[in-house]
């Protein structure tokens, strides 16, 4: 039985999906209707650049999104490979969307009209420079809480994405990341202070849980017989409404990308299928178990080498 997942933000490269909008109408169809929607030239920053244009997270979101989505479609009506025959979707952050809409459950263009709000909420609600994120290198989960409660008084953390065995990102105010990169330095401890300018996944992002959860609430979801699986429980999304809530929750809440995808594993998921750009969720699935199949989709040439 396989999986289809899908890729959050840190996947971006300029010129990605390219392939795919020379050769097909229904990928230039989609990024023109993505243009149209937000009212932006999501496409030629996509396509051309600049990168740090695309790197800003209220572009990001969307552009990452509309090349999953689109490499989704055109796996399914160029090559008629049927992915709807998935036990499972998933996403990592914002490719949960991709997940649910890929999956039924949301329009496209109200998935990428959400995820454009998203993504200014998201890079808001702090001021710039205020917060960022660390990667941390080599710990389990367990022993880095361990130091996080041993250091309470000192400095004020949290656990952003639990991605794979000895990766696991966290999310603070900048004052305090240097703090706990003082201390995990003492312990010698690899960590990376990661290229974001917000903190994602915690408390701090709370103003844009507010903005979120009043837009997520009006959208119009549809039922689907698709069964996705939540970043914030790392377990089946039982209903509409459930699935709306565990989104709100999703924003300030920890990505348990790991133990989403023991939870596949257990239930009988043996090939794990990343589309989008990038192959960081693929590497991440491999550091969890190296036994499982994976295909990673983001030229054409990987849809002709996929086998279900």
């Amino acid at each position: 039985m396989f999986s289809v997942i899908f890729p959050g933000q840190g996947s971006q490269i300029v010129g990605m999906g390219k392939e795919f909008f020379e050769k097909y109408d229904l990928v230039k169809k989609l990024f023109k209707e993505a243009d149209e929607v937000l009212g932006i030239p999501l496409s030629k920053i996509i396509l051309d650049g600049p990168r740090e244009e695309l790197d800003m997270t209220i572009n990001t979101q969307p552009a990452i999104f509309l090349i999953s989505y689109s490499i989704f479609k055109t796996i399914k009506e160029e090559f008629n490979i049927n992915l709807n025959q998935a036990k499972y979707f998933a996403g990592h952050s914002l490719g949960e969307y991709s997940a649910l809409s890929s999956a039924g459950y949301l329009s496209f263009s109200e998935t990428i009209r959400l995820l454009r709000i998203r993504g200014d909420a998201m890079q808001n609600a702090v001021p710039k420079d205020v917060g960022g994120m660390l990667a941390v290198l080599g710990l389990s989960i367990e022993e880095l809480e361990k130091i996080i409660t041993d250091n309470k008084n000192n400095f004020s953390v949290y656990i952003a994405n639990d991605n794979s065995n000895g990766q696991i990102v966290l999310s603070g105010k900048n004052d305090d990341l240097i703090k706990l990169a003082l201390e995990l330095k003492s312990q010698k401890i690899k960590n990376i202070k990661l290229p974001v300018s917000a903190p994602f996944h915690c408390s701090l992002m709370g103003k844009a849980t507010e903005i979120m959860k009043n837009e997520i609430l009006k959208a119009n979801f549809k039922s689907s017989k698709n069964i996705l699986i939540s970043n914030v429980t790392a377990n089946e999304i039982i209903n509409i409404e459930n699935l709306k809530k565990l989104l709100i929750d999703q924003i300030e809440n920890r990505v348990r990308w790991r133990e989403s995808v023991i939870f596949m594993i257990n239930n009988g998921i043996d090939h794990f299928i990343e589309i989008g750009p990038g192959k960081v969720l693929s590497g991440l699935v491999k550091r969890i178990n190296k036994e499982l199949k994976i295909s990673t989709i983001n030229v054409e040439s990987d849809i002709k080498d996929l086998k279900l």
